[in-house]
């Protein structure tokens, strides 16, 4: 019962905890000159590419009319075209990051995505910056600086509220993440490491061969078992990745990168954006999208651009971090997954 849950001690600081570290994300993006953006929460463009969207539309109660006898007609739908609950404010940041400079996002995320794990929510919060001027290596020096700023935020001002957490060894956790410098490996490196696991007689229930998107359990394999402190993985395989990263000089990877921490697994991922036109233009078609949801969005790369990246944190995991709970939806008692019922 969610409305019963919260008088728990336990949830109780798990929601000032929650309260600390939203101030310090609107502390860290203004102390560094960061401008703060809404995005539309309704959007017609798919950010992700995996099509794992809620779709939203007036056409209820009379039936969704067909054109052709197949494909929906939304002619007579409110907007007019297919619309749906935005999965990421990315694609609207980087123009306004083009006409203002450093910007971010902090707003609801949703994910129509099938899983029937306490670690997915269908209804989440995101924490997504976009920087001017930044490459690959920039991205990952401000992402591990923002994680770094939460850690230490937390052990300045909530070790009373950590104290009462089951897992006794988060403030300790959080010392090392503000105080170590992380560890950065290619994804290449990281699978050779994890053959060389396997090689070894560790036994992973996902199978371990280049141009997989590593699972939690290798994730966590890297940062708790090799180098015992958080990892940066760059440069993945382009097929796992989203159109809008910038695609390498072997033409196999992008500049991609994710944050991994002990306890978790990812908690940012990132990258530096596709800023040439012909290329972007080709990876959207590769992906099976439309052009024509995305012609605004090409239009920066169309009429001069400049070199930006960004990173998207999902914010109940980041609180995971700090607690060490198991389940995302303890972090937030009225969020829902796909089994549960919504909030009214």
């Amino acid at each position: 019962m969610a409305n019963a849950v919260v008088f728990g001690f336990q949830i109780s600081a798990i929601i000032r905890i929650r309260d600390a570290l939203a101030f310090a994300t609107h502390s860290f993006f203004h102390e560094n000159e960061f401008r703060l953006i809404h995005t539309p929460i309704i959007t017609t463009s798919d950010c992700e590419g995996a099509g794992e969207m809620f779709r939203v539309t007036t056409m209820v109660g009379e039936g969704i009319p067909q054109k052709d006898g197949k494909k929906i007609d939304y002619a007579a739908d409110f907007f007019g075209r297919q619309a749906f609950l935005t999965v990421s404010g990315q694609l609207q940041l980087e123009t306004c990051a083009c006409a203002v400079g450093d910007v971010y996002t902090f707003g609801p995320s949703f994910r129509a995505e099938h899983s029937h794990t306490s670690r997915h929510l269908a209804e989440f919060w995101m924490v997504e910056p976009e920087i001017v001027d930044a490459d690959i290596q920039d991205v990952m020096n401000w992402a591990e600086a923002y994680v770094k700023y939460m850690s230490q935020w937390l052990i300045d001002k909530c070790c009373d509220d950590m104290e009462l957490m089951a897992d006794k060894g988060c403030i300790d956790r959080l010392r090392m993440v503000a105080s170590t410098p992380f560890e950065r490996i290619s994804y290449t490196e990281a699978v050779k490491i994890l053959e060389e696991a396997v090689k070894g007689g560790k036994k992973f229930d996902n199978k371990v061969e280049w141009g997989i998107d590593l699972a939690s359990e290798h994730e966590r394999f890297l940062t708790e078992n090799e180098f015992q402190k958080p990892v940066i993985v760059y440069n993945y395989p382009k097929g796992i990745k989203a159109f809008y990263m910038r695609l390498n000089d072997d033409s196999k990877t992008v500049a991609a990168m994710d944050v991994l921490v002990p306890k978790v697994g990812e908690l940012i991922g990132g990258s530096q954006r596709e800023e040439r036109y012909e290329v972007i233009k080709e990876r959207i078609l590769e992906m099976g999208l439309p052009l024509k949801p995305y012609e605004w969005y090409l239009d920066l790369r169309r009429f001069g651009t400049v070199k930006h990246s960004g990173f998207g944190l999902g914010f109940e995991q980041c609180c995971c971090l700090r607690p060490a709970l198991t389940t995302l939806e303890t972090l937030f008692p009225s969020q829902d997954t796909q089994e549960e019922q919504i909030c009214n």
